[in-house]
């Protein structure tokens, strides 16, 4: 499956695209997590003294009095779920470690793990995005453990993201650890940026979509659609 990426027409603007055009309609730039090279020079405790440092500035912009006692604790609690928490999946000392087994009961149809619930968040504005995944896979003489397919979904959820990215990524994981093309991931998701800011839709989902292999035809793809709607 081919994604393609917008390249960089200038310092504002992308293929015609403003920066605010880019954020406000979720458009994404490349298939791997926008990344500083220097990423990891800091350690875990380090970013969440220095972020801890940061929302207390935050907090106090906004006027909120730091000294109550609900809120004296706050910027360490930000700080302690960025890092330990929701942007988990940032650090690759996180990723799920896999580990194949031998398919010894010869199961060689579609394996589905529908419903996995997932809380992300929005890369442009910092809110959730909130969703199930569905991903399947046939063997290709190999399998792995089914808690492996929600950890995989978690650690890339983990991380600001944009829903096709999302899909991507857990797509070529699943493809890479499974050592075969057989793969297919269904994501079905409500977006805070939409429903609680911007436009202020409280109704509509957001569904994006990877078949690959033997999962790219109609007929695989309908019946993988019945096995996920039954």
């Amino acid at each position: 499956m081919e994604t393609k990426t917008i390249p960089h027409k200038n310092g504002n603007s992308l293929n015609g695209f403003t920066i605010e055009d880019i954020g406000n309609d979720h458009l994404y730039t490349s298939l791997d997590t926008p990344m500083k090279p220097n990423a990891f020079d800091m350690s875990d405790n380090e970013k969440k003294e220095r972020l801890s440092i940061l929302f207390t500035e935050i907090l106090d912009v906004l006027g909120l009095d730091l000294t109550d006692d609900s809120l004296k604790g706050t910027p360490d609690r930000i700080a302690k779920m960025y890092i330990e928490e929701i942007f988990s999946g940032l650090n690759p000392e996180n990723k799920p470690k896999v580990a194949l087994f031998d398919n010894k009961y010869q199961y060689n149809q579609m394996l589905v793990e529908k419903n996995i619930t997932f809380y992300s968040n929005c890369e442009h504005h910092f809110v959730p995005i909130i969703g199930k995944a569905h991903v399947a896979y046939k063997s290709s003489g190999k399998v792995i453990g089914l808690s492996k397919l929600n950890r995989i979904v978690q650690y890339y959820a983990k991380r600001p993201q944009v829903q096709e990215r999302l899909t991507n990524q857990i797509a070529n994981e699943l493809k890479t650890v499974l050592e075969t093309d057989d793969v297919a991931v269904i994501i079905d998701a409500k977006h805070l940026c939409v429903s609680s800011r911007g436009v202020k839709d409280d109704t509509s989902a957001t569904v994006t979509t990877y078949y690959d292999g033997e999962f790219n035809s109609p007929e695989k793809i309908i019946e993988l659609q019945n096995y996920i709607n039954n």
